[in-house]
């Protein structure tokens, strides 16, 4: 995908191309002022179908980037994400899919539990026995912090 074959409010577009143009040629002045060489786009949000995807392979395309994709839920930690990040290589557009329904932004969420936790699985009616589900399994806390991401 190519900016040029976005649909999208003209002027956003080129404020987009110019911000990533201006990214792309400042690797030196992040190095003269002691700053990590890195850009951030906190949000990208919208129904199915509505260019968010187009919008970060075009942004790739532009910078001659590769994507990478994380699925906060699969990471149970800020250290085990930082480990992750670090595994990934230069040049490249880290997406964190759903981040809005993987981390507690607001404090106020409870702790996920796992399927038939409660004893009882509506949909087979199994119980959590048949399993053989642990105390220790079963307490599926995610300790991602929006900080963790930066």
């Amino acid at each position: 995908m190519e900016f040029d074959k976005l649909t999208m409010d003209p002027v956003k577009k080129n404020e987009i191309m110019n911000d990533l143009g201006a990214f792309k040629d400042g690797k030196k002045h992040y190095e003269r002022v002691g700053k990590a060489w890195k850009r951030g786009y906190l949000l990208l949000h919208g129904p199915p179908g509505t260019g968010k995807s187009a919008m970060i392979a075009a942004m790739a395309n532009h910078l001659q980037y590769d994507v990478y994709a994380i699925e906060l839920t699969s990471v149970r930690s800020n250290s085990d994400l930082q480990k992750l990040l670090m595994e990934v290589k230069n040049k490249t557009i880290v997406v964190i899919e759903d981040i809005d329904c993987s981390l507690d932004l607001t404090g106020v969420r409870q702790k996920k539990k796992r399927p038939a936790e409660d004893g009882n699985d509506e949909k087979n009616g199994a119980s959590a026995s048949a399993f053989n589900l642990k105390a220790a399994e079963a307490d599926f806390t995610i300790k991602v912090t929006l900080s963790g991401l930066f």
